[in-house]
């Protein structure tokens, strides 16, 4: 390893983190990375090839071996996956305790990537939230170079998946006021290009940069030119009345992106987000890419199946809190859920094996059994109320209209619906062990619709299944710790 610029990474599991590192590592720098769940990085292609600290930026105890001996660090932390009502006092708690701890430990210079300031009056809380945490990075002595972009173009980001998904899945698109907002569209590598150039030039200390491509777009010229791009016809029809709220839970509805996350993200989309200061171009050699030209090469990277990170790869859980996240590749629909728990991977895997039959299914046992007597109407096997054992399952059991696929000792779980259904779906439960008293537990159903009518069916069952599937976590995540619990009381003692 390099014997260079010790750099940290923070958001090293996130989109653009994940991107930067192996960038740094083909410059020559040694690289750090600070991961609040370190397994996450695991099997990255260049995990081998940094140092990984776990630690988290909220917990202020946790930093100073993190940033011991850093030379620069770069912060790509947000709090947005906590929710609406959460990330904006997260992100800046975070930031504070992060320049506080690069105070302390002589860190030479901070690197953030923020959002433009928006050029009106009203702004949204979302890119309020990114430039205050900038604000706090800077409110200790470590000088700070913040860039500030706005729509980030790239196979994967959260604003190009936002783009994608309406434009691939509705062949009209019902918009609200916001598909007519200026904003200035940049690629991914471009940002990239301007976070690693900063390490060489040492003029871009204590600055701040705004960052944008070479068109300046409204968003629905964005639909228009992803449109383009994909040979799609589509039709915009503006609904002045789509308030952020409708309009979130209709991004929830239609595309991978949790309304929780879209509804801050859409508040923002209603701001002119433009860059005003070109000292960037001035001081940075970056070769800028058309926006039709960044749409291309996120198509290819898609084509390719190289997409190197996605925007939900950053989100983690702490204990009880549920993070959610819904795909769609190749056709094959992926809702997942994932929880933390006080309790072992054996603890937590004891009471997903009790599931179905006289057991029940933690959550909403009415709404089961509802379902297997429409599947009865239709001429299917219906709900069974059966399993082969109370406590264990093999490869091949049957679980109320569920047939055990595979199932791994303490790890995996793997569920095949047998009711009729117009596609195929799974039930599948991971646990991955932090420790001995903790453990994540990942609850994914996994969908393969079958034409227009299988698409149907997913979408008619979405709304149940944004309670439905989260209370059985909850459920199986209390019982899982109450038996950890149970477990640790009546334990024989050992006399010495």
């Amino acid at each position: 390893m390099s014997d260079g610029p010790l750099i940290l990474v923070t958001g090293a599991t996130g989109y653009i983190g994940g991107r930067l590192v192996p960038r740094l590592l083909e410059l020559g720098f040694r690289v750090r990375c600070l991961a609040r769940d370190p397994e996450r990085l695991a099997q990255r292609p260049w995990s081998d090839s940094v140092e990984v600290v776990e630690a988290d930026a909220l917990k202020a105890d946790t930093l100073p071996d993190a940033l011991r001996n850093v030379d620069v660090a770069y912060y790509l932390i947000h709090s947005l996956a906590a929710g609406e009502d959460e990330f904006e006092s997260r992100d800046t708690r975070a930031a504070e305790n992060f320049a506080a701890a690069a105070e302390e430990a002589g860190v030479r210079r901070i690197i953030y990537l923020g959002g433009i300031q928006p050029k009106a009056d009203r702004q949204s809380r979302h890119l309020l939230s990114r430039l205050e945490t900038g604000d706090a990075l800077r409110s200790r002595s470590v000088p700070v170079t913040e860039f500030r972009a706005a729509v980030i173009v790239g196979s994967g980001s959260l604003s190009f998946e936002l783009i994608r998904y309406l434009t691939e899945r509705l062949p009209v698109l019902i918009t609200p006021r916001w598909v007519s907002t200026p904003t200035q569209p940049i690629a991914v590598r471009n940002v990239l290009n301007y976070l690693t150039q900063a390490l060489e030039v040492p003029e871009s200390s204590g600055r701040i940069f705004e960052i944008g491509g070479e068109d300046v777009l409204t968003y629905g010229d964005m639909f228009h030119g992803y449109a383009k791009a994909r040979g799609l016809r589509r039709y915009l029809i503006h609904v002045p009345v789509l308030t952020p709220r409708l309009s979130s839970l209709w991004v929830g509805l239609v595309t991978p992106i949790n309304s929780r996350i879209a509804r801050p993200i859409i508040e923002g989309l209603d701001n002119k987000v433009v860059v005003t200061d070109e000292s960037a171009k001035e001081l940075f050699d970056v070769e800028l890419l058309a926006y039709d030209e960044a749409v291309s090469r996120a198509l290819k990277r898609f084509e390719d199946d190289k997409v190197e990170t996605i925007w939900s790869g950053a989100a983690s859980t702490s204990i009880g809190e549920i993070h959610e996240t819904l795909e769609d590749d190749e056709g094959m629909i992926k809702e997942r859920r994932q929880i933390r728990v006080r309790a072992s991977a054996s603890d937590a895997f004891a009471v997903i094996k009790r599931l179905g039959g006289e057991n029940g299914w933690l959550y909403a046992n009415a709404l089961w059994k509802v379902r297997g007597f429409l599947d009865l109407l239709v001429g299917g096997i219906g709900m069974r109320v059966s399993r082969r054992s109370y406590t264990e399952l093999r490869e091949g059991d049957t679980v109320d209209f569920w047939r055990v696929e595979e199932v791994e000792e303490d790890r995996l779980l793997r569920l095949r619906a047998e009711m009729k259904l117009p596609g195929t779906a799974w039930l599948q439960y991971e646990i991955s062990g932090v420790d001995d008293n903790e453990c994540v537990v990942t609850q994914t159903a996994f969908y393969e619709p079958r034409g227009l009518f299988g698409f149907l069916y997913w979408y008619l069952l979405a709304v149940p299944h944004r309670f439905i599937f989260p209370g059985m976590l909850r459920a199986l995540g209390k019982r899982a710790e109450a038996l950890a619990s149970k477990r640790k009381t009546t334990a024989t003692p050992v006399v010495v």
